[in-house]
């Protein structure tokens, strides 16, 4: 896992070296200490503000080159907005901007973490160093040439925050690095080739879990016909590539305690099967394991950072290929819980792999909910876009506390219905359900579906089709996997459910 800045923390009042970043509001009112380090460049600063129509909104930069004055090689002004406007995920953005100032080959840059009325919290500041880091993040292990003025292609730079307490900053920043990493963890999984990343793979990639201490447990094909997998097996099996289960533990809360649990669709490629896909953006479907490849990365982040909840992950991985020995239309297969399922359509495959695992951790692990994560439907892109996942749960509790996870994390879900008008949608003629139920409302069925698999534990299931993998570039996120829902759900559990 590769670390392209590194972050320190120095006292407010400290020396700045190489590139120096200030905050300002939107009446370019800077801090004092910030007034103190920039003395007669404050003209300088209100000038270029002029010059350049810069009016301090949030997000918005001003870059003025070898400033007169300062031994500064840049000044750049942030605009922090109207400070009752501020957001806990505004930081982040402020970092994310921050880093898309530094240039190939890297250097130094000193951050004052002062807003105009008061030095920022230690978590406010922090915020801002995994701005800095997540921006930062780039996937280019396999190009061989460089482009003129990359050096590795990363960037390698050292950024020092000022702040007022510089080692609570330290402190702070030693847990919230590694929800950092678990975000570049679950990146690097959704980026790799799927010729690399196949089921196999990605179960010994997850395996490496252990030493953080995480309990691996790989179920193979054979362990997983034992089980009655037949909703997941059917899925793999048209692939050279076997399918595996992968159920992480992380123990950290109170003994005998019952864990929180997190359960992703793993597709590590995704052809469509019978059904075949069209060959335009096929390439995209190595993406469709983002829901496994987040709750990697949120294990990880739970047990680098000693998390004191007992957590269990559990991903389904398989290849849906189309060769003679594939699953056809028509085919009805018998899932863990014993319910059939009559295949429709062999692309409507991630709720067949979730619906074995679902069952599998409602009944062995018992937890006190369940989230999955899956890149579902393309029905949930069409309702609401790249900005939000869709949020489907049987429990308003856990729903209205990812919704809150969400807002503050900056990964946003938005709560979609259920009921029984949709469920019978998927009602079949020749057995217990059919694995879709058409055209209309494609998300909702698919998460009724899955519905039938929870045994009335607690359950949310999110949609991140339009989240996990190919959205807009962010301030904090500039490449095809975004590494989504490791933050939201490291803030769920933090706010509700680690021990005291």
């Amino acid at each position: 896992m590769s670390d392209a800045i590194k972050v320190g923390f120095v006292p407010l009042a400290a020396a700045p070296r190489g590139i120096l970043v200030v905050f300002c509001d939107d009446s370019l009112k800077v801090g004092p200490a910030t007034a103190k380090a920039l003395g007669a460049a404050n003209e300088l600063v209100k000038r270029a503000a002029a010059a350049a129509a810069f009016k301090g909104k949030s997000g918005a930069a001003l870059d003025i080159l070898a400033p007169e004055g300062l031994k500064a090689t840049r000044l750049i002004v942030i605009g922090a907005g109207k400070a009752e406007a501020l957001k806990a995920s505004d930081f982040l953005k402020f970092g994310g901007v921050a880093a898309s100032k530094l240039h190939p080959g890297g250097g130094a840059m000193t951050i004052m973490a002062e807003l105009p009325d008061d030095a920022m919290t230690s978590e406010q500041a922090v915020a801002i160093a995994a701005g800095l880091r997540l921006r930062a993040y780039k996937f280019d292990r396999y190009k061989t040439k460089k482009k003129d003025g990359e050096e590795g292609g990363a960037l390698h730079a050292e950024v020092s925050l000022g702040v007022s307490d510089a080692a609570a900053a330290k402190r702070a920043f030693a847990s919230a690095g590694h929800v950092v990493d678990g975000v570049i963890l679950a990146r690097d999984l959704v980026n790799e080739p799927p010729n690399v990343l196949f089921p196999e793979e990605f179960a010994r990639r997850a395996s490496q879990l252990r030493k953080l201490g995480v309990k691996i447990e790989v179920l193979d094909v054979k362990a997983m016909q034992k089980l009655g997998m037949g909703a997941l097996l059917g899925v793999g099996q048209g692939s050279a590539r076997p399918s595996r289960t992968v159920i992480m533990r992380w123990d950290g809360g109170r003994k005998g305690t019952a864990p929180v649990a997190f359960v992703g669709k793993g597709v590590c490629f995704d052809t469509g099967g019978i059904s075949i896909k069209p060959a335009g953006s096929m390439e995209d479907m190595k993406g469709d394991m983002g829901g496994a490849a987040c709750v990697v990365g949120l294990l990880h982040a739970l047990a680098a950072r000693k998390a004191k909840v007992n957590a269990v992950g559990a991903i389904g991985l398989v290849e849906n290929m189309p060769d003679g020995n594939a699953q056809r239309p028509g085919d009805i297969v018998t899932s863990m819980s014993g319910q059939t399922i009559e295949i429709i359509n062999t692309d409507a495959e991630g709720r067949l792999v979730l619906a074995d695992v679902l069952w599998y951790v409602a009944k062995r692990v018992k937890p006190k909910f369940m989230v999955d994560l899956a890149t579902l439907t393309g029905a949930i892109m069409v309702a609401l876009g790249t900005e939000h996942a869709g949020m489907f749960s049987n429990n308003d509790e856990l729903a209205e506390r990812l919704l809150t996870a969400g807002l503050e994390s900056g990964e946003k879900v938005w709560r979609m219905p259920l009921g029984p008008e949709y469920d019978k949608l998927i009602d079949s003629q020749f057995a217990d359900m059919k694995n879709t139920g058409g055209r209309h409302g494609g998300s909702i069925t698919a998460a009724q579906f899955l519905q039938r698999f929870v045994d009335g534990t607690p359950w949310a299931h999110l949609d991140i089709a339009g989240t996990a993998m190919g959205a807009p570039k962010t301030d904090i996120n500039q490449s095809w996997g975004s590494g989504y829902g490791v933050r939201l759900l490291d803030r769920l559990v933090a706010d509700h459910y680690e021990s005291k």
